[in-house]
């Protein structure tokens, strides 16, 4: 009898995914199938048991909103300054951690420690150091420069605070893809670029940021799906969208649509724009940038 026959291998490569396949469904297709479903409903603190569907009502109300066109403005912003802070900050890291320094085994532990520590313990430390009265950061301002700052009272003042704690949460990350990346380059193509005379900006052009492209693409995509989606971070240093829901980004605004407000298809509703906008954002900038392809 042949024990390495096709179908018997099939089989058993089907026995070892349908439970994995099982889980998944019922943690991940169900519930998002549900909220489809849901988003479509008129469900709601007074409709909890007896919703119904009533067509497109939730998208329209949605899309009308002139709170959604805000609210997106302030998460493509937010998105954008953080993403931008996280891959500059964390590349130039990597570039120096990539030389030969005293204790670089030191600071490359130091410098993961943010992104190490769990996200709700940073936001709270963050927001203790941003309090007007006896926070680190106004403590600070007033000593040096005689200024204070309504950092989580005034609409920009906590948006400014939810900036700085999350892009001292993100780039760590980008450092280290970076730095993973910038050992894996051959030594011989710089030795090759200094016996050409190529200045330090010849060399980050044509060889550091070509090679380092196709692995910051899809760390620069996964950073602005995580920081777009950053619920904790805004709900935990603004005290949930303060003040006056001002500080919101969308994921925030949908969470306290369904669980302060209960609007519950609506907040689905909302949800799946927020999923369509992820997912043609992720498809078109992974398609355009060519991450994929190979540089060699």
């Amino acid at each position: 009898m042949n024990r390495n026959a096709p179908g018997q291998s099939n089989g058993l490569a089907a026995a070892f995914i349908l439970p994995s396949f099982f889980v998944m469904s019922l943690m991940v297709a169900y519930p998002f199938v549900f909220n489809v479903i849901v988003s479509f409903s008129n469900m709601s603190l007074t409709h909890f048991r007896d919703w119904r569907l009533i067509g497109a009502q939730n998208y329209l109300q949605v899309l009308t909103d002139r709170t959604f066109g805000y609210i997106l403005f302030k998460n493509v912003l937010w998105t954008a300054i953080n993403v931008f802070f996280h891959v500059l900050i964390g590349v130039s890291l990597a570039l120096v951690l990539n030389k030969n320094i005293k204790g670089k085994s030191v600071y490359r532990t130091l410098l993961i420690l943010p992104w190490a520590v769990p996200q709700y313990i940073t936001a709270l430390t963050w927001r203790g150091m941003f309090n007007a009265e006896y926070g680190a950061v106004n403590l600070a301002l007033t000593r040096l420069f005689g200024i204070s700052v309504p950092w989580l009272t005034s609409e920009w003042g906590a948006f400014a605070a939810c900036l700085v704690t999350n892009i001292w949460l993100g780039f760590p990350f980008m450092m280290i893809v970076a730095l993973g990346a910038l050992q894996s380059i051959p030594d011989e193509l710089y030795e090759a670029a200094d016996m050409d005379g190529a200045s330090w900006w010849s060399r980050l052009r044509h060889i550091t940021i070509p090679l380092l492209k196709p692995v910051m693409v899809p760390a620069i995509t996964l950073g602005v799906i995580w920081t777009f989606n950053n619920f904790n971070v805004v709900w935990l240093v603004s005290n949930g969208g303060e003040p006056s829901d001002k500080t919101h980004i969308l994921v925030s605004w949908v969470y306290k649509s369904a669980f302060t407000y209960f609007r519950i298809g609506y907040a689905a509703a909302f949800s799946m724009v927020i999923f369509v906008i992820l997912l043609a954002f992720s498809w078109k900038f992974i398609r355009r940038t060519r991450a994929t392809e190979s540089v060699y």
